[in-house]
């Protein structure tokens, strides 16, 4: 490896947002805001304007499908009892059916008919509506095969905004990790946990690449498609990242305790960096299959990065102890000793220590090429293989 390693299920199911938090203690910096992200450019003036109401659709939003509130009716049979698929900080969010080619409503089973996730705004979420056009604003302008798919929009009211997004049949990483009661699903093996890890890392690489900060990455924003590849959802509190040599902006502390960078939660300042420290925590998400903040596990190492850190400085033999138990030892020890090393560097108190996504993303790459390799060997050893057959001939 080189220098590399020196909500509710249904709810994820549709990509919901969690309930925003303040995270408490935090401290907020609104005035320095406005300096920290100052740009010409439409997407950021509209992204980090953290107390603007949501006005109109930016021109972003141009590429992306206007549905009227009738369309989404349609599509959803009235927002009926039968598409209601759960509750987010947002509002509540339904199952769809759109033409894939038309967009325009559809029946399930219908030719070119595509499924969607609708979320519906609460009215009275004041939150909901900033959020809202945050999503609107970014999505409308980035894709990335790792980034949830934004189909479109609703604006016909104030009172009406929504969102439709491409379906995420998987649902989220965290119902995979940790809802154990979930039938018997089973569990994420090894090498689809390095190729998650490495399609999160290729998501943030890229937002960072175009001056975006996710702020909020946390194992219930990892989205699993059919081929389990994982993409990034929720840009509610997406921000536009510093300009004009700046080394961060200045902010209202959000997001999920247990997720989020200690010198962000104890200043406000936020930067890539930041969203590097989340990505530590997913990576012992889903090296130890223990969510980022349990209070069962007392207050001492009720979050998992003070659980896990003592076992993984020092003797790298030790990451055994961390490993999510369910894995059953089925996994590559030195891929383990090397994620373990990576998760240590992303989770350096000093943001400034820490690797940037565009380097982490390597060491992950080497991996997936290791296991991809290990596979295809596997499955030529087991194509070559004579196959014997008893050529007696039987009498009777």
């Amino acid at each position: 490896m080189g220098n590399c390693m020196g909500g509710s299920a249904k709810c994820a199911n549709a990509s919901t947002p969690f309930a925003s938090k303040v995270i408490p203690g935090s401290s907020t910096s609104n005035s320095k805001a406005a300096q920290g992200s100052s740009s010409s450019s439409d997407r950021k003036k509209n992204a980090t304007d953290e107390h603007a109401p949501a006005a109109a659709p930016p021109a972003t939003a141009s590429a992306l499908k206007s549905f009227s509130t009738s369309d989404l009716r349609a599509a959803t049979k009235n927002f009926g009892s039968s598409a209601y698929l759960g509750e987010g900080g947002f509002g509540c969010v339904y199952k769809g059916w759109i033409d894939e080619v038309t967009l325009a409503p559809a029946k399930p089973g219908a030719t070119n008919a595509m499924m969607v996730a609708i979320k519906k705004l609460k009215k009275e979420s004041y939150q909901g509506h900033r959020e809202w056009l945050t999503e609107v604003t970014f999505l409308g302008e980035l894709h990335h095969d790792n980034l949830v798919k934004l189909v479109g929009y609703c604006s016909d009211s104030d009172s009406n905004k929504l969102l439709v997004y491409e379906y995420m049949l998987r649902g989220s990483l965290e119902n995979h990790l940790f809802r154990r009661g979930s039938g018997n699903q089973p569990p994420l093996p090894w090498a689809t946990r390095v190729a998650v890890a490495a399609d999160v890392a290729r998501g943030l690489a890229f937002l960072h690449s175009r001056d975006v900060i996710f702020r909020d990455l946390k194992s219930s924003n990892v989205l699993l498609d059919t081929d389990h590849r994982a993409k990034l959802s929720d840009f509610g509190l997406a921000r536009a990242g510093p300009t004009g040599g700046k080394t961060h902006v200045s902010t209202r502390v959000v997001g999920t305790r247990g997720y989020a960078a200690p010198e962000y939660v104890a200043t406000g300042h936020l930067s890539a960096k930041s969203d590097v420290y989340g990505f530590g925590v997913v990576l012992l998400e889903l090296m130890t299959g223990k969510r980022a903040l349990d209070e069962s596990r007392g207050l001492a190492a009720e979050l998992l990065v003070d659980w896990a850190r003592p076992m993984l400085v020092g003797d790298r033999r030790k990451v055994i102890r961390v490993m999510d138990t369910r894995l059953g030892g089925q996994y590559n020890k030195k891929q383990a000793q090397d994620v373990a090393a990576l998760a240590l560097r992303c989770l350096n108190n000093d943001g400034r220590s820490r690797p940037t996504m565009a380097e982490v993303l390597p060491c992950l790459e080497q991996l997936l090429k290791e296991n991809t390799t290990k596979s295809s060997s596997a499955a030529a050893a087991r194509s070559a293989t004579p196959v014997h057959r008893d050529h007696r001939r039987h009498t009777g």
